[in-house]
């Protein structure tokens, strides 16, 4: 799993390289704008260099900086380049002012970006080229962009040719993602090092386009950092995990999965869960469901059972459901009256065996996740943003303005695995450990797709450890969604289909766990 830093990380681990080993800070510049060019050329220009028009665009800091070393690589591989400068480069300072000089030195220029008529004719030049590259802010901006910038960011998200962003694009919150007045919209992200927070959320990767991370010369993570950084979850992390079963396997070693889920009218979710758990490796499910809808299932389950349970005497019905299961899914349609109430509070207070609550389930205790601490073993909570704020006690948007933050504190109150869902779901446990997975495929915005995961990750806790279960599943869920999107596009994906993708993908893991541990 690499570091997936923040902007204090970032700095602590730019000091540390010129600090500690020596290696001056127009080194890592270079380095990066080396790295990049290498990108913008491969990317951006399909390959060919020579006599292409690239813009580049420069703030005052750093990442101009950054730019100005793009700028005399583009022009060295036989590029037609035209800088532009927020500040001339006579009041740039550092390592900035350095890049910019020399430049000029190789016959370069830079034009002025200080007024409207500046800016047509920015947008004058942008109409003619085949890439326009971001260099205005770097991960360091942490404030709302002024008019002037957001007009120019306005002209650059105007460009019909590829638009390439430099660590970061220019208005992205380096460390929660948040959209600072306005934000650049790259096709392609080059950052340096590490990915960043931001670039890892539902808004930062709308924003970011296809990401790079480009090494600056020096090791991947050096020094002490100021926190405990994010990790990004990789293929190889989830196939260490998924090992090949033994030939003489049987049902009942594979868990027994508990779906607590349905009502009247609500079905579906229930159906989707025990099928999601079933294709993904667990041995039993049966689905524990209200009397008025119990019949119903039946009807329409083959492979599961059915349990049902009795409103007038919820914790004896309850515990008869558990006799023999090693693993509970509780809450998906499951109902939020009173009797459902009942029943998931017994369960927090008797059970204690791996369990995922999910949907009615964290509903249920809106403004008390502390009452998820009480679980007799740790406990994997799956909410989107809208479930995790009911937890909290504030929106949606609060949780989606910085999700790192609210899934690390729901995890601390809650004592519970959380699975924060969205587009880059993250995965943080009491200790404030936070995985991140890098996927996001639009064709999971369907119906069902938290149910099949809420299924899923239920196989997993038959054999993994609950941080690890919900890891594993998380990756799972994601993989089989995008090897879908491969073969038919980005819409019309059926929650079912998802869970009947997993085969596949646990096949490739197990095959690529065979080849040794990490």
């Amino acid at each position: 799993m690499k570091p997936v830093l923040t902007r204090a990380e970032m700095r602590a681990f730019d000091a540390h390289a010129i600090t500690t080993c020596g290696v001056p800070g127009i080194v890592l510049m270079e380095n990066a704008g080396s790295g990049a060019t290498d990108v913008i050329v491969r990317d951006a220009l399909s390959g060919e260099a020579t006599g292409k028009l690239v813009v580049v665009v420069c703030g005052p800091g750093n990442n101009g900086g950054d730019g100005y070393v793009i700028a005399r690589h583009l022009v060295a591989r036989g590029v037609r380049v035209a800088v532009f400068g927020t500040v001339p480069p006579a009041k740039l300072k550092g390592d900035a002012r350095t890049n910019a000089d020399a430049l000029v030195g190789i016959g370069g220029s830079v034009r002025a970006l200080a007024t409207a008529a500046d800016r047509r004719g920015l947008a004058k030049e942008i109409a003619g080229a085949d890439a326009v590259v971001d260099a205005l802010f770097g991960t360091g901006l942490d404030r709302a962009l002024t008019p002037d910038i957001a007009a120019l960011i306005k002209v650059i998200n105007a460009a019909a040719c590829p638009r390439v962003a430099v660590d970061i694009p220019s208005g992205i919150d380096a460390d929660t993602g948040a959209t600072l007045g306005a934000s650049v919209r790259a096709d392609h992200t080059v950052t340096f090092a590490h990915p960043k927070q931001g670039l890892l959320t539902p808004t930062g990767i709308a924003a970011t386009g296809v990401l790079h991370v480009v090494d600056l010369g020096v090791p991947s993570l050096m020094g002490p950092a100021p926190g405990a950084p994010a990790v990004l979850l990789e293929r190889a992390d989830v196939a260490h995990l998924i090992a090949p079963r033994a030939v003489d396997t049987h049902k009942n070693g594979q868990g027994h999965v508990a779906v607590f889920a349905g009502s009247g009218g609500k079905l579906g979710a229930a159906l989707m869960v025990s099928h999601a758990a079933l294709r993904a490796g667990a041995g039993v499910a049966t689905i524990a469901t209200w009397e008025d809808a119990a019949a119903a299932v039946r009807a329409r389950v083959t492979e599961a059972m059915v349990a049902p349970l009795t409103r007038g005497d919820v914790a004896r019905s309850v515990a008869e459901a558990l006799r023999g299961k090693d693993v509970v899914v509780a809450g998906p349609g499951f109902g939020v009256d009173e009797a459902a109430r009942e029943a998931v509070t017994w369960l927090l207070a008797t059970w204690a065996g791996p369990v995922l609550y999910d949907a009615d389930a964290i509903t249920l205790f809106t403004g008390e996740p502390a009452r998820f601490a009480k679980s007799k073993t740790p406990c994997v909570l799956t909410p989107h943003a809208g479930e995790a704020a009911r937890l909290l006690g504030g929106t949606a948007a609060a949780v989606e303005s910085d999700r790192y933050a609210a899934a690390r504190k729901l995890a601390s109150v809650a004592r519970a695995v959380v699975v924060l869902k969205g587009a880059c779901t993250l995965i943080a446990d009491p200790g404030g450990r936070v995985v991140v997975n890098p996927s996001a495929t639009p064709a999971l915005a369907t119906a069902g797709s938290g149910d099949t995961l809420a299924g899923i990750i239920g196989a997993m806790l038959a054999s993994l450890d609950p941080f690890d279960a919900a890891c594993a599943g998380v990756f799972i869920h994601s993989a089989a969604a995008e090897a879908w999107s491969a073969a038919h596009g980005d819409r019309g994906l059926l929650a079912t289909e998802i869970a009947d993708g997993v085969p596949d993908v646990l096949r490739a893991l197990t095959r690529e766990h065979t080849r040794g541990p990490r």
